[in-house]
């Protein structure tokens, strides 16, 4: 590394939802492919579930970015078609308003889902 700010990761709520909690990140181009999404998506998913005490965990983007999405499949997050939505606060007719939805549950109880120890159901 060099110094260069790689961007966030961590959970949040919806503003337009706050009873979802969402793992999200925001990664410059250069630090796109490295694995530092997933890297950092799952330990924020090992907070949310053993530290927090969460049930359930979402990731969403826009149906067009495939990276992202690839990102949720190797966290072990999954999809169910019927829970994309149009994000509310993009303007209708927006080619990024389309939103895919994937989520996670928490492991069985007793598994930690720590970096190396996680595997997802």
């Amino acid at each position: 590394m060099d110094g260069r700010f790689a961007g966030f990761t961590g959970l949040a709520r919806p503003s337009w939802d706050p009873s979802m909690v969402e793992v999200g990140w925001r990664l410059p181009r250069w630090a796109w492919g490295h694995g530092y999404a997933t890297e950092a998506a799952r330990e924020a998913l090992a907070v949310g579930f053993d530290e927090v005490g969460l049930t359930e965990i979402v990731s969403f983007t826009a149906v067009s970015n495939e990276r992202s999405q690839a990102v949720m499949r190797r966290l072990g997050v999954t999809r169910d078609p019927a829970d994309d939505f149009d994000y509310p606060t993009i303007a209708e007719g927006h080619p990024l308003r389309r939103s895919v939805v994937y989520r996670i549950r928490a492991p069985l109880s007793g598994r930690s889902t720590r970096p190396g120890t996680y595997s997802p159901p």
